[in-house]
């Protein structure tokens, strides 16, 4: 004896039924993650600043690329502000970790980092009392950071940086190399860190290059040739403006295979170069 199904053959009715349920949760979810996309968007556009500073004989540009895993936000930010006494503050930073925890540690930083180089000229100080004040607070990262202040008049350098990888420069006269400055640990680690400041003066027209080793570290390439093919690049675009310099730099984070965010500071002193 044939035993009968317990229910009969699904209809195209029920298939289609399914079928509108399936895409109205699909477009639901692509909705949502496009949100989600948005609202990282717009908070990482308020970490960041809008603009530059930028006086004759110093033309200022700068890129931030997140890591794309998960939203696009992270902990690496870049700063620029004038000073009291005329100079110009820039900051590049990489605070541990790619969320939004990350991204809010780098907010209260560059806040604090603006409020105290309001009182205080001195790289050196300014991140130690930076420091200080993330252990006061016990925030949950550490961060790597540069801090350099530039004086327009003089065109001397002062920088400090605390854990953080080194920068690139070259001038037009053929000169290049990376700024592998002395420095302190990472900030939010130890209380009483000192962190001593270098001194340089803009004496031949060039670029400056400030960066998160994101650009330079990945799968795919070692911080040394990673810091030494920026260093070639830069030697051979510094004629050009800052923004031309910024767009040539970005086209090589994808050498490292691209596991971290990106950030990086350009600065183009002296003559030439096209107006950025």
């Amino acid at each position: 004896m044939t035993r009968r199904r317990n229910s009969a053959p699904a209809s195209a009715a029920d298939l289609l039924g399914t079928l509108q349920q399936l895409t109205a949760r699909a477009r639901q979810e692509v909705e949502l993650h496009q949100a989600r996309v948005e609202l990282a968007e717009a908070l990482q556009r308020t970490m960041l600043p809008g603009e530059l500073p930028s006086v004759p004989g110093l033309q200022t540009a700068a890129r931030y690329q997140p890591t794309h895993h998960g939203l696009d936000i992270g902990g690496d930010w870049y700063d620029g502000f004038e000073l009291p006494d005329g100079a110009l503050g820039f900051v590049i930073g990489d605070v541990q970790g790619h969320d939004v925890e990350a991204a809010a540690v780098m907010g209260q930083i560059r806040i604090a980092m603006r409020a105290i180089a309001g009182s205080t000229p001195d790289p050196g100080e300014i991140m130690r009392r930076t420091n200080d004040l993330m252990l006061s607070v016990t925030a949950p990262l550490f961060a790597t950071c540069t801090f350099l202040r530039v004086d327009p008049v003089t065109r001397e350098l002062h920088s400090a940086r605390a854990g953080h990888v080194a920068s690139v420069w070259a001038t037009v006269d053929g000169r290049s190399g990376i700024a592998e400055s002395p420095g302190g640990l990472p900030l939010g680690i130890m209380g009483g860190e000192t962190y001593p400041v270098t001194r340089r003066t803009l004496d031949v027209p060039g670029a400056v290059v400030l960066l998160t080793d994101g650009l330079v570290e990945g799968p795919s390439l070692d911080i040394d040739e990673g810091l030494e093919g920026i260093r070639r690049l830069v030697s051979a675009h510094v004629d050009a403006s800052a923004e031309e310099l910024a767009q040539t730099v970005l086209g090589a984070a994808d050498m490292t295979g691209h596991e971290d965010d990106v950030a990086f500071l350009v600065l183009r002193h002296g003559e030439g170069g096209t107006a950025g």
